[in-house]
């Protein structure tokens, strides 16, 4: 099932570099993760606050990809993100890359575990990590 566009509450565009491409002549298979880190990354910045390398306090537990069209080059893809759950440890982050016409190229999910990299173990959601997700999913997509 593919993702409803009008759900998305931040975009991010991303550029298809020519060092993407396989042998098949479009982006490989794994980039779609690294397309959807980097809309992770200005969300966690621009969301929670938290924008530095030093800063990332999760991490990468699951993550699913769904291919719908060829990425190709060169090409210019927005990228939604937007938490669909919060636990009490982990959340999850749902993503639908779409080209330039509007037509979706690929969709995902990843679920991501709250980690102290100083202790080496998880830990929970802060309250303020969960307040400002809470309140910017609220404000809804396209404000």
């Amino acid at each position: 099932m593919r993702p409803d566009p009008a759900q998305f509450t931040l975009w991010h565009p991303v550029e298809v570099r020519f060092k993407d491409l396989d042998v098949g002549g479009h982006a490989h298979h794994s980039l779609a993760l690294v397309y959807f880190e980097e809309a992770r990354a200005r969300y966690w910045s621009e969301v929670v606050g938290r924008g530095g390398v030093d800063q990332v306090d999760f991490i990468l537990a699951e993550a699913r990809v769904r291919y719908h069209a060829r990425v190709l080059y060169p090409q210019r893809m927005t990228v939604g993100v937007r938490v669909t759950f919060l636990g009490k440890k982990h959340f999850v982050m749902e993503y639908l890359a779409r080209g330039a016409g509007g037509e979706d190229l690929v969709s995902g999910e990843t679920t991501l575990v709250m980690f102290d990299y100083q202790e080496g173990k998880t830990r929970l959601i802060p309250p303020e990590i969960r307040e400002a997700v809470e309140a910017w999913e609220e404000r809804g997509a396209g404000d």
